[in-house]
């Protein structure tokens, strides 16, 4: 009797469901006594796309001014309070989410991935500091970079590290470049993003683990100007590359040089060059006999580094989320307690095959394969341009800027007693 109850039940149930959408229509929100009024349903619209091409133009209005108050104003002041407002408007008003530094992930990811639509703002914020850059010079960390702008508040007393320790710490930026890639490339993660140390600061809402670590950048950053510029940033690599070709640099003095040593004491980034005049520029046979030397050393150092680097490529794809199910439908846990994680959770719900799983885990490891032989020699090759560069030092009379170390901060400009005549 019981049985056929629940069975009309469910006959008049699936008979009537349909009809509670006309119900839900037909009748009018129920009127309270109490004069309450039911608020209406309000969703968060998405940014405006002509906001976003602001955004654009207000970074190519950001980059002429510094380039501008860099080359021709030689203004020190005016790049100072151009980097105030760059941490205004692009750090605290935009929370750091327009990044040229992020958007090295979404490029990286359009290259590989043909199903990602990479927005037009993203490959605009990444491309136009490089081409500023290829001609002005990194202008773009002088006083548009809001990451830049903060550790410049704090740089009260930055000390001299020396070229050795300033060679080993600016590797770091090169494997973070290269992990970037390789993470946004496999469609693994944006670690730039989730490790970013300031747009939390920005939004205010960094967690405790991230305001420890801007917060010790921050304090480093009174006795190390820029730490994150230096020693961590991806983006500075590229723009280190470009800074050396570009067309028109920021020049320490207008005229000749004195050699006072001013400048050299001025520069909180090791970024000045010492004189170089022992080398003799004519003796053309010792420098082939390096370069051939240098010739022979880089083949190998890419080789040994891409040997390296494909010897971790198994760890470097264990955060993959699909690489992560397989171990976990491998290895199971087994002690019966331990709460199965949600992966387990859906792989078990979707009703796919282990062996599915297994094929797909094995298509990730394979592309990080060879993307950790290409990382390593990558590496490898960054070695031995280290190298060659110590080795081929160039005749220099003057103290000048190094074009790739030099975050044209116009520091150095204020310090030099030779000044443009008006």
């Amino acid at each position: 009797m019981k049985k056929k109850l629940a069975l009309v039940s469910i006959f008049f149930m699936a008979v009537l469901q349909p009809w509670n959408v006309y119900a839900i229509q037909r009748f009018p929100k129920p009127e309270f006594e109490t004069g309450y009024v039911q608020p209406e349903t309000l969703l968060p619209s998405p940014r405006a796309e002509i906001l976003s091409y602001m955004d654009v133009a207000v970074l190519i209005l950001a980059l002429s001014f510094i380039s501008w108050l860099v080359i021709k104003k030689r203004s020190r002041i005016g790049v100072f309070w151009t980097s105030m407002f760059s941490l205004a408007y692009f750090g605290f008003y935009r929370e750091g989410c327009v990044c040229s530094i992020g958007a090295i992930q979404n490029v990286s990811l359009a290259l590989f991935d043909g199903s990602y639509a990479i927005p037009l703002t993203a490959v605009l914020f990444f491309a136009l500091p490089l081409v500023y850059t290829l001609f002005f010079g990194r202008t773009f960390c002088a006083g548009v970079c809001p990451f830049g702008a903060m550790q410049d508040l704090v740089a009260f007393k930055p000390q001299k590290l020396g070229l050795r320790l300033n060679t080993v710490l600016g590797i770091i930026p090169y494997l973070y470049l290269g992990l970037a890639v390789l993470y946004a490339a496999t469609g693994t993660d944006f670690i730039i993003c989730r490790y970013d140390p300031f747009v939390g600061i920005f939004r205010m809402n960094a967690s405790f683990g991230m305001f420890v670590f801007v917060g010790t950048l921050l304090v480093s950053g009174i006795f190390i100007a820029r730490p994150y510029c230096r020693f961590l940033c991806p983006y500075g690599v590229l723009l280190n590359w470009f800074s050396r070709y570009s067309r028109k640099h920021l020049t320490i003095t207008p005229a000749h040089c004195i050699q006072c040593r001013l400048c050299e004491d001025s520069c909180p980034y090791d970024a000045i060059e010492i004189p170089v005049t022992g080398i003799n520029p004519d003796n053309r046979q010792a420098r082939v006999r390096k370069l051939i030397l240098i010739s022979l050393i880089l083949p190998v150092l890419i080789l040994a580094g891409g040997w390296v680097g494909s010897q971790v490529h198994e760890p470097l794809a264990g955060v993959h989320s699909k690489v992560k199910l397989a171990k976990q439908v491998l290895n199971p846990e087994k002690d019966s307690k331990v709460a199965e994680t949600f992966e387990i959770q859906a792989f078990k719900s979707s009703g796919k095959p282990e062996s599915e799983v297994y094929e797909e885990a094995l298509v990730v490891l394979k592309k990080f394969n060879t993307g950790s032989w290409i990382l390593g020699g990558f590496m490898g090759l960054v070695f031995g341009l280290l190298i060659a560069g110590r080795m081929l030092k160039k005749h220099n009379p003057d103290f000048v800027s190094h074009k790739g170390r030099c975050l044209s901060c116009a520091r150095c400009i204020d310090y030099c007693p030779i000044k443009v005549e008006k």
